[in-house]
């Protein structure tokens, strides 16, 4: 099964990161960057960015390295490992900077760090993907 291949236009049209403030900042050949500024609709209840945000952001940029998405390969995701290092306050510049450690047949493996403004590492996280072609 393939799709047309994601261009930035396409990615930053997703409504779901329309809503939330994610833009694609880069494609690259193993590599993608995503950013959002966290503001009041991420707020958990004690003030920070919600941990779904960071979920979302870790799960999203896993994406759109150019052998994936951007090159039109139909994936889903099958497991998502998110660890949460530090909060991240209303203000923030989060950076999600995702790397493809391994692509097969049937499933790709990908490492997300999500930096803020001051690269300090806030979350880091795995994907795994299943490759629907």
């Amino acid at each position: 099964m393939s799709i047309e291949p994601a261009t930035p236009e396409s990615i930053n049209n997703i409504s779901l990161l329309k809503t939330l403030g994610i833009q694609l900042q880069e494609i690259g050949e193993r590599h993608a960057v995503m950013c959002v500024t966290v503001d009041e609709r991420h707020r958990n209840y004690f003030g920070g960015a919600h941990g779904g945000l960071l979920a979302t952001l870790v799960d999203t940029a896993s994406f759109f390295p150019r052998p994936l998405l951007p090159s039109g390969v139909t994936c889903t995701t099958t497991s998502l490992q998110v660890n949460y290092i530090r909060p991240a306050a209303v203000g923030d510049l989060l950076t999600a900077r995702s790397e493809l450690l391994h692509l097969g047949r049937r499933t790709a493996s990908v490492r997300v760090e999500v930096t803020n403004q001051e690269d300090k590492l806030v979350v880091h996280g795995t994907v795994g993907l299943l490759v629907l072609e």
